[in-house]
């Protein structure tokens, strides 16, 4: 069954916000506002995902998880607090998204008579290939 796709608004609730001091260059920006967003997800309390969704995220967000088992997503890339918060919050939806998205099952046919056909034409084609640069007495 195919989960609908995930809202910021719905997990909302379950999301807190840290601020603090980002490293690298940028001078006094950096040295005196906490502009660097660090957003932890609650997923294990979150309703949107029932209980396969929420095992496929602690398998394979495993080194994502926090010490207290919240997703956590750091985002220093930006200048501004709110851009940082946004682009952590986004980059979480994704995260989100692929770690819930399971693959529909591959199912097995097989091969139509035309595509039979072109192959043994091309192996047929190869074979007089490679027939024709041998020497005339070795065949």
């Amino acid at each position: 069954m195919p989960s609908p796709a995930l809202s910021l608004d719905a997990l909302l609730p379950y999301l807190s916000h840290e601020f603090d001091r980002g490293g690298g260059p940028g001078g006094q920006n950096v040295n005196k506002v906490s502009t660097r967003a660090v957003v932890l997800f609650d997923f294990e309390t979150c309703p949107v995902f029932n209980e396969p969704q929420r095992d496929l995220i602690r398998r394979r967000l495993a080194n994502r998880l926090s010490a207290d088992g919240r997703v956590r997503v750091v985002s220093q890339s930006e200048r501004s607090q709110s851009a940082n918060r946004a682009d952590a919050e986004q980059r979480l939806l994704a995260l989100l998204t692929a770690a819930i998205h399971v693959e529909r099952p591959r199912t097995a046919t097989r091969p139509t008579a035309g595509s039979r056909r072109r192959r043994l034409a091309s192996k047929q084609q190869r074979s007089e290939t490679k027939r024709l640069r041998s020497r005339p007495g070795d065949v």
